[in-house]
């Protein structure tokens, strides 16, 4: 079968920073699913784990965990999901990844794709979903239901992947006002038009921009990306006993600025349940289904925003530039051989 991968760990302008080449097709057993994978996304997971972890001498690394495909084959003891099931899902960190025409999977972190989407459409969405609903609902502790709750939710970064669909899952599904933040002009369009209520710039002072909009105070913050440069900042207005969540990797970050306040610091990080195999890995099974019924009812919409072609080594480089670069938007698509 077809795959992209690579065996170096390498800049990605290098010639072989990725690599178009052919691998077995893989034999499913236990739980696992094999997924023909129709369609793809990228995530800054990707090019982080390019970059950080090489493979053993003259092994390949296939990345990818977003995809939206078709069941082919499923292991003895499957029984969520059947050969011809159109499904989506975030595969395992621990495992190869879904740039490739096949893929094996566990059907616990599998869900049925949204009938209403394309899979290019549905590809967008599972890692940044299953992330987005695990920091809001299980670190964040936010309370479903739209009775108003009196605090402010703010979502630093909100036109990347994650913060598209948080400020969707706050905004449809809580009774939180949703502040997200974005430098440019289309970025801060793109957060206004998926709900927020109010959109301020994070390459200016964020208390002066907070305190002028006069909202509920902010008792939540969702830091995604560039915490090591907002998180001192975040701490003067956060309110006393409110709950900072990250996802990144600060390279500083002193948890004391929040001791006065006692805020509580959750870290969020979706292969947990996967990698650890745990008791509930189930939940994110759960979790996509509930997606996709929001999706087909009309609730939430998918984040695609670019499609870069073919799965292939060329156009996945297109998509790790971008990335890399920090001004992609919304998500990112690659689909078919």
């Amino acid at each position: 079968m077809k795959a992209v991968g690579y065996q170096k760990s390498l800049p990605i302008d290098a010639a072989e920073s990725l690599v178009d080449f052919e691998i077995a097709k893989p034999e499913p057993h236990g739980r696992d699913v094999r997924v023909a994978v129709k369609a793809i996304s990228a995530n800054p997971v990707d090019y982080k784990v390019r970059k950080r972890a090489e493979p053993p001498k003259g092994e390949y690394r296939i990345l990818g965990f977003d995809a939206a495909g078709i069941v082919d084959a499923v292991g003895p003891d499957v029984s969520l999901h059947k050969p011809g099931d159109h499904v989506f899902y975030a595969g395992s960190i621990q495992r190869q990844g879904t740039n490739s025409e096949f893929h094996l999977v566990d059907e616990r972190i599998v869900g049925k794709k949204p009938a209403s989407l394309s899979f290019a459409q549905a590809a967008a969405l599972p890692l940044t979903s299953i992330t987005a609903w695990e920091l809001l609902f299980d670190r964040l502790g936010a309370v479903p239901g739209k009775r108003h709750d009196p605090r402010t939710l703010l979502i630093t970064g909100g036109a990347g992947g994650v913060g598209s669909m948080l400020i969707q899952l706050a905004r449809r599904l809580t009774g939180l006002t949703v502040v997200a933040t974005a430098t440019r002009p289309d970025s801060q369009k793109w957060c206004f038009d998926l709900g927020a209520h109010a959109v301020i710039d994070h390459s200016k002072l964020l208390k002066e921009q907070i305190e002028a909009l006069k909202l509920d105070p902010v008792g939540l913050v969702a830091s995604l990306t560039c915490t090591d440069q907002h998180y001192k900042s975040i701490a003067d207005f956060i309110a006393p006993q409110g709950r900072f969540g990250l996802i990144d990797d600060p390279s500083e970050f002193n948890i004391a600025v929040f001791k006065g306040k006692s805020v509580s610091v959750h870290w969020e990080l979706m292969f947990t349940r996967s990698s650890f195999q745990t008791a509930d890995m189930i939940a994110q099974s759960h979790l996509l289904n509930d997606i996709a019924d929001l999706i087909d009812k009309g609730i939430l919409r998918t984040t695609l925003d670019q499609t870069f072609g073919t799965i292939s080594a060329g156009n996945l480089k297109r998509a790790h530039a971008l990335l890399e670069s920090g001004k992609s938007r919304g998500k990112i698509v690659l689909e078919g051989w």
